[in-house]
């Protein structure tokens, strides 16, 4: 007997996003869509002094999957550099794939249902690609 896709937590994380509201002068701004299903997810973020976010806002307009995936994301994504968002979104993508170990963020091992599912695989991954190439432009535009 298979795990069920869209566990009691997936549903719960889905309708509690944090941030969700878009930032009203953002330092970088990434929109991510997956063409599977037309999930789509915009991310802003603001830098620090330190090159770390310091403000999130999204916009999430997405599966159970999807909203879930931008609620952890968004859940831990303060204080961290665009470095580990970066690995963060590879590390998710390649254990999604099957190329590498469950990543290192909180909550990753609720998407174990999904790994047999690869159309769903795009969404889940949205709200870590909107956010590191978000954090990626505003760093470049971060106080010095």
């Amino acid at each position: 007997m298979t795990a069920p896709l869209y566990t009691t937590e997936i549903l719960r994380l889905s309708t509690t996003i944090p941030h969700h509201a878009r930032l009203p002068d953002p330092m970088g701004t990434s929109e991510k869509r997956s063409p599977i299903c037309g999930s789509r997810v915009t991310v802003d973020v603001n830098m620090d002094r330190d090159g770390r976010i310091a403000e999130l806002g999204m916009l999430v307009r997405a599966c159970a999957l999807g909203q879930a995936s931008a609620s952890l994301m968004g859940a831990e994504v303060i204080g961290k550099t665009p470095a580990e968002i970066a690995a963060a979104r590879d590390a998710l993508a390649a254990w999604l794939a099957g190329d590498g170990a469950l990543p290192d963020w909180p909550g990753f091992e609720l998407f174990t249902p999904a790994l047999p599912h690869s159309a769903r695989h795009a969404s889940i991954r949205l709200a870590f690609e909107a956010a590191a190439e978000a954090a990626q432009t505003a760093a470049a535009k971060a106080p010095a």
